[in-house]
């Protein structure tokens, strides 16, 4: 299935056939918006040459954030993004062999995803709930009780980037998003 949140044509093919791409998308999905905080991975290919957790993980630090902080940035924040970008390319580098679909592929539960992805460097709870919805609705890996572990983010509808499939999604996750926002401060 290809994936389509950043609704750019490069920028979505490089999510689909980069596993890294994916998780990293995640990782720069806040205080931003998210077709652009998914292309970012995107912009680090075509800047650095490579999406390689190695290779990222172990690039001069400073040289990195200049790359990610040239516009247009990866993220409104790009310079210190750069540096959550490479802990978490050094994670999937030394615990996952490179390999970031290890992450999602190789946990038997929603529960062991979970506790995966809340180790990763850069996210929490939630961020881990969208993700592990996002694999189970996008990508179709639904580990045992994944439904359990990701509460409303597995229910049917547009709450999250994990139900962005076209530019029409887009449009009622955001709106879904605002309106949330908008109640919570009511």
């Amino acid at each position: 299935m290809a994936i389509r949140i950043a609704q750019d044509p490069h920028a979505d093919e490089v999510l689909t056939n980069d596993s890294f791409a994916l998780l990293a998308g995640m990782l720069l999905d806040q205080q931003f918006p998210m077709e652009r905080a998914f292309a970012g991975p995107a912009k680090v290919l075509d800047r650095f040459g490579t999406l390689d957790p190695s290779a990222i993980a172990d690039a001069d630090p400073e040289a990195f954030a200049d790359l990610c902080a040239t516009p247009p940035a990866i993220h409104r924040y790009g310079r210190s993004m750069a540096g959550r970008l490479q802990a978490l390319a050094k994670v999937v580098a030394e615990e996952y062999d490179g390999d970031a679909s290890r992450i999602w592929t190789e946990a038997r539960t929603g529960e062991a995803l979970m506790a995966r992805l809340r180790a990763l460097p850069g996210f929490g709870e939630q961020k881990a709930k969208i993700f592990t919805a996002l694999v189970a609705k996008q990508l179709g890996v639904k580990p045992a009780g994944w439904t359990t572990v990701v509460g409303d983010y597995g229910k049917k509808g547009y709450r999250s980037v994990a139900d962005v499939v076209d530019a029409d999604s887009l449009a009622k996750v955001r709106a879904f998003k605002q309106a949330a926002k908008a109640a919570a401060r009511a």
